[in-house]
């Protein structure tokens, strides 16, 4: 119990990992199935502490950002948080019950199969700087509903949110049931070296590559919650007023640092003009100053740089760009970023090879739904599809022809808040799902229990010799089933 973790040969494992690590594992042997009431009370105080603690939270997730607006913290990570927590507290003690199964010809009359979900144990959770109450706590609603224990490290780009968290987290909880970590230094590989009984990661496709080499190491089962090119499809009978609404509003919340965005947009050929006209009447409405507190930064310098070397290399390749803040004058200082739309665009430019992660929303256009799935699908398969349309032929040929984590229909995004949804990626953008009875069921370990009845079909008639009534039963058996 005491030997030491193993760490690579390119880091150590830190002291306070490793002695909460161990802290957390006894805590959970001692003890290794919370009830229902307790488990209860845990989402209870996960909820207290967001409440009791709103205001210097928002600061916190301010001061990290530059500039976050606050409705978006409020609205976007407090609320979705805090209805999951009630989702979770409401049907908790159906997920918890044994769930029966069917018993096989092999057994008498008596026998039993059953699952029990159990708790895992102790569960490691990397989480990203765009949504950090969000992907730190909504994770926790579903570690701690199975009846676990949980170690967080927060992003580089969150120090005043995570000392924050390591400050306040054990006014309500044991540090042998949750602990909260910063970033820096380097610490994200020794993390994610733990031996955790699971590790959920929320980031990049490259970061969650090295996530998994390390868990892999220990056996460690993950959940990885990555990114991609989420694509909307406006079909030529969705109305493209309302299609820019929806799609604006998903592309600028956040200033599109949001994982499930709307990355780039299908139009039908000849509608470019008026969606357009559009967006610009839309975004001067609802942003009348860039430089407000309503329109969020650019999270760091280096994304900020990012974003506008990918609109420089497109306008040099031919592109034709299209400022939505052109008549006001975005603050570099504070890293706000002018939303743009991009038009003419080629395979080679950097916005189509690599998730975009701000507010920049390119426009490809389509004569045959067939073009747009053949351009889907030729790259990775996508967090999220957002098809736009009242045609439910349409609305189903691209949920069979464009397989994604999720799908949302005519309104970006908000399929995350469904709680009893599950929540995940296939292939590039992820694998695994939280969220609901799914989040339940991914940090426990549904354990089959078949228990004997009084007889035994196998005692009675399927011993050695393998003669007489053994052969003829097995015959009979096998002839039923071919």
């Amino acid at each position: 119990m005491n030997a030491p973790i193993l760490a690579s040969a390119d880091f150590a494992i830190p002291a306070e990992f490793e002695s909460c690590f161990r802290a957390q594992r006894a805590a959970y042997l001692k003890a290794p199935e919370p009830t229902h009431a307790e488990r209860l009370a845990d989402l209870r105080t996960l909820g207290r502490l967001l409440k009791e603690n709103q205001a210097a939270i928002v600061a916190a997730i301010n001061a990290d950002y530059g500039n976050r607006s606050a409705f978006e913290t409020l609205f976007g990570e407090f609320f979705s948080v805090l209805d999951g927590i009630h989702n979770a507290k409401k049907r908790l003690k159906s997920w918890m019950k044994p769930r029966r199964r069917g018993v096989d010809l092999m057994t008498f009359p008596g026998a039993r199969n059953r699952v029990i979900p159990q708790p895992l144990g102790v569960v490691g959770v990397i989480v990203p700087w765009n949504f950090p109450i969000q992907l730190s706590i909504s994770p926790l609603v579903s570690i701690f509903a199975a009846g676990n224990r949980a170690m967080v490290k927060m992003s580089e780009n969150s120090q005043r949110l995570a000392e924050l968290l390591i400050e306040t987290a054990p006014k309500y909880f044991a540090a042998d049931k949750l602990a909260f970590f910063a970033d820096g230094g380097g610490r994200g590989p020794a993390f994610s070296s733990l031996p955790f009984d699971h590790l959920m990661f929320t980031g990049s496709g490259a970061t969650g590559r090295a996530v998994m080499a390390n868990a892999a190491r220990n056996l460690t089962p993950v959940t990885l919650e990555l990114g991609g090119k989420s694509p909307a499809i406006v079909a030529p009978d969705f109305p493209i007023k309302t299609a820019a609404e929806r799609i604006l509003w998903a592309k600028t919340f956040n200033a599109g640092q949001v994982c499930l965005a709307v990355d780039h947009v299908y139009l039908p050929r000849g509608a470019e003009s008026e969606f357009v006209a559009q967006c610009r009447k839309l975004f001067s409405k609802r942003y009348p100053d860039v430089n407000g507190p309503d329109f969020t930064s650019i999270i760091d310098q280096r994304s900020y740089d990012r974003l506008n070397a990918a609109l420089e290399d497109a306008r040099a390749k031919g592109a034709t760009l299209i400022n939505l803040a052109e008549d006001q004058k975005p603050d570099a200082r504070m890293r706000k970023f002018a939303p743009h739309l991009v038009l003419n665009l080629t395979e080679d430019m950097e916005l189509m090879r690599r998730e975009i992660f701000g507010p920049i929303l390119p426009i490809r256009l389509y004569d045959q739904p067939q073009e747009v799935v053949d351009a889907i699908n030729a790259g990775d398969r996508p967090l999220a599809a957002y098809p736009f349309t009242r045609n439910a032929a349409t609305r189903d040929f691209y949920i069979s022809r464009v397989m994604s984590g999720g799908v949302a229909v005519n309104e970006p995004i908000l399929h995350f808040a469904q709680h009893d949804l599950p929540f995940g990626g296939v292939g590039a953008s992820g694998m695994g799902h939280y969220h609901g009875r799914e989040g339940f069921d991914t940090f426990s370990k549904l354990r089959p229990v078949f228990q004997g009845g009084p007889f035994s079909l196998v005692q009675l008639f399927l011993q050695p010799p393998y003669s007489g009534w053994s052969k003829r039963l097995t015959d009979f058996m096998i002839k039923m089933r071919s």
